[in-house]
């Protein structure tokens, strides 16, 4: 069910317990072979596959294609809101499906920037509604979800998501190749090991000059329909897990 397709009246009659997913994305710079909107069309992509599987079980909010990009504002094009003001905009949208009754909130978020304010906005709602015992509130990204693409496919040559990289690339050129720029004037950013397992603040200059990171020689459309799947499959079966929560226990 998408919101955008209902009545109020409509909206009213679901279940309380209908989980309602809130995706999130970014529009910003993908380096120079790839668009501005890159994580929000594949994240919208990712939604029309799960709500096809889900049919009427789960409502689907509007895409916020806003997103905290502040570390690519370098790069003409990219639009982002800071993070406190991000923060306070998922607060508010998990706030007005909380109002309107709905238990079971999943922000489902496609650029690796709103990761972080994702879960600290669900960590403060959960504050503010601390007596509710019958609030799942979640946050989660389609790509970290378990699944692994090169498994599926040998040929795949990255084993993580990148930016711009063999992933995103190849999901581009699955649902939109003629968004592709040519891969030939493309060279490899390596990922890199910056004082890990250490956090380490940083911008995107500070780790890429055309503003991808990975490998995106190696994508193909082929490569996309498979990462596509892995990652649906993903969402799909963490929905089932919060469809069949019983309401009230820590498991899930």
């Amino acid at each position: 069910m998408h919101l955008f397709e209902m009545t109020w009246p409509q909206v009213e009659a679901l279940p309380k317990s209908t989980p309602v997913v809130i995706p999130v994305a970014a529009l910003e710079q993908h380096g120079r072979h790839m668009p501005l909107f890159t994580d929000s069309l594949l994240l919208g992509e990712v939604v029309r596959r799960v709500s096809e599987t889900m049919k009427d079980r789960v409502l689907f909010v509007p895409l916020t294609w806003i997103g905290n990009s502040h570390h690519h504002i370098d790069f003409p094009g990219t639009i982002s809101a800071s993070p406190r003001l991000y923060l306070d905009l998922l607060a508010d949208l998990m706030e007005n499906m909380i109002f309107h009754g709905f238990q079971r909130i999943i922000l489902l978020n496609g650029h690796g920037g709103n990761i972080v304010p994702a879960q600290q906005a669900t960590f403060e709602i959960r504050q503010k509604h601390r007596t509710r015992k019958d609030l799942l509130l979640l946050s989660t990204t389609y790509w970290t979800l378990g699944g692994q693409p090169k498994t599926v496919d040998p040929s795949i040559k990255q084993d993580k998501m990148g930016h711009a990289c063999e992933f995103e690339t190849s999901m581009i050129l699955k649902i939109a190749p003629h968004l592709v720029g040519d891969l030939k004037k493309v060279e490899e950013v390596p990922f890199g090991n910056s004082f890990e397992p250490a956090h380490r603040a940083w911008i995107t200059k500070d780790r890429t000059a055309p503003g991808h990171i990975g490998d995106p020689r190696h994508a193909t459309a082929e490569k996309g329909e498979t990462i596509f799947k892995v990652f649906s499959a993903d969402v799909v079966t963490l929905l089932e897990r919060v469809i069949a929560w019983d309401g009230k226990s820590w498991e899930g």
